[in-house]
């Protein structure tokens, strides 16, 4: 028998945070390793106490990695309805409160064996790899592909000095990406162009919302009036999550849109200046606390306004149209995947968010065929992940670096180009990078690193 492929998924967050990159590369290993072809490692941060209680909601915290992945298993099992075969690997994080983000802790491509090293799935390559201090990914792996989820530079914009900080950002990104990964996947054209990248949604929907709309399509066919409630939205509580734009288009709007009325469900740092500035509206706008998107509460909800451009194939927009709601969003790159739902009304400007807004509140969904729900589906996604990244044709075609060479002996000038400048990334971030401590290596039964200077700048580089 030929010998399975080992895939190892790497990714930037892990559940209890409800993060996109927490969920999706969780259901992409689930979905991989479902048919059992393939021997496939999801492989998550571990943090310390003081970290997770930063991050994970609730007051969860773990005391061991077999703890937190009880409570990963056991959760996507409740929504996948089967009991996933793949392996989870911890690697050593830390919360960066100033990026708001999980970053790695020394070489976490030490985590899979050597052997086990064929195919390297990087869930957000620019953030896996900014301080990569460690064994290059393409001399560990035989193929390496990048998932792009995030939209970094369109974040960054919003920030003081933004268009500078984009600007080198965007270099920066292209990099580390040329220098790490064989092939991108963005999924959708909302991120930058990058080296080798297509662009194909390989997200699916968490099967639970699929279920939802039908049992709403069931009630329409039997002449029952699903939706009994208006507009809403739903997202992490930030200004740069879509609620900037949408409170605007409601105050500028606010006479041709007199008697609707919109509730906002959401938690975050922004909370109590969203919560100000709905006040001051005449429409009547209820804020409430974030909630799971799956709660009864938004089942009988018609509308859902997304009008945020900052993520790149927007996770409540998938899960709402899967429920059987009509979305009402930006004419924009990130929703490209989305418009060829029916329930799914765009627009370009206040007069087009007046005109589909109201048609909305006024029409009945269009219920979701079943070839509809399967592209919405996880097995579509994957089944698009697949083909996107070639994986049958292009491994059998890549023959393995011995793991010990840090540069290529290869005479081509374009890889002894790119060796050099993986050398100068490997030297430039052991002054950025940290490993991870004594009581960290031995939760994960990681080796002790041996202590080495601490330079001055770490501090402010890292997580200042």
């Amino acid at each position: 028998m030929d010998k399975k492929q080992h895939i190892a998924i790497f990714t930037t967050a892990s559940l209890p945070w409800l993060t996109g990159t927490a969920v999706n590369p969780l259901f992409r290993a689930a979905y991989l390793a479902k048919d059992g072809e393939r021997e496939v490692a999801l492989v998550i941060p571990w943090l310390k106490l003081k970290d997770q209680e930063h991050v994970y909601p609730n007051n969860i915290t773990f005391n061991s990695p077999q703890e937190q992945e009880k409570y990963v298993r056991q959760w996507l099992e409740e929504r996948t309805g089967f009991r996933s075969s793949f392996r989870i690997c911890f690697y050593p994080g830390i919360f960066s409160l100033h990026k708001r983000s999980i970053l790695a802790l020394g070489d976490i491509t030490e985590v899979i064996p050597d052997e086990e090293a064929d195919v390297a799935v990087l869930e957000e390559p620019e953030h896996l790899t900014w301080y990569h201090h460690g064994k290059r990914w393409k001399t560990k792996f035989r193929l390496v592909i990048g998932v792009v989820h995030t939209n970094y530079l369109e974040y960054v914009r919003r920030e003081k000095n933004g268009q500078l900080q984009a600007f080198l950002l965007k270099f920066v990104n292209s990099w580390v990406v040329n220098i790490y990964c064989h092939k991108v996947i963005r999924l959708s054209a909302a991120t930058q162009d990058l080296p080798r990248s297509v662009v194909c949604n390989v997200h699916g929907v968490n099967p639970r919302f699929l279920d939802i709309g039908l049992k709403k399509r069931e009630q329409q066919e039997n002449g029952d009036q699903p939706f009994a409630k208006g507009a809403y939205y739903i997202g992490k509580m930030v200004w740069s999550k879509g609620y900037k734009e949408l409170l605007k288009l409601l105050h500028e709007n606010q006479k041709e849109l007199t008697g609707l009325e919109v509730d906002l469900y959401g938690s975050g740092e922004d909370s109590g200046q969203v919560e100000e500035a709905a006040k001051k509206l005449e429409i009547t706008v209820r804020v409430h606390p974030g909630r799971d998107h799956g709660d009864p509460l938004f089942h009988d909800y018609k509308v859902f306004l997304n009008p945020s451009t900052t993520d790149v194939v927007c996770t409540t927009t998938a899960e709402a149209l899967a429920m059987g709601k009509i979305v009402v969003c930006a004419n924009h790159p990130s929703n490209d995947f989305f418009k060829q739902f029916p329930n799914c009304r765009t627009y370009d400007d206040n007069e087009g968010f007046v005109r589909e807004t109201r048609k909305a509140l006024q029409d009945h969904p269009s219920p979701l065929t079943d070839a509809q729900r399967h592209k919405l589906s996880w097995e579509a996604a994957t089944e698009r992940f697949l083909k996107s990244a070639e994986l049958d044709n292009v491994v059998k075609k890549l023959t393995k670096t011995p793991s010990k060479l840090f540069l290529s002996t290869s005479l081509s000038f374009r890889r002894n180009l790119e060796d050099a400048s993986a050398f100068i990334h490997h030297v430039g971030t052991g002054f950025f990078t940290k490993e991870p401590d004594e009581e960290q290596c031995k939760e994960l039964g990681l080796p002790v690193p041996p202590k080495k200077q601490s330079y001055p700048s770490r501090k402010w580089a890292f997580w200042s």
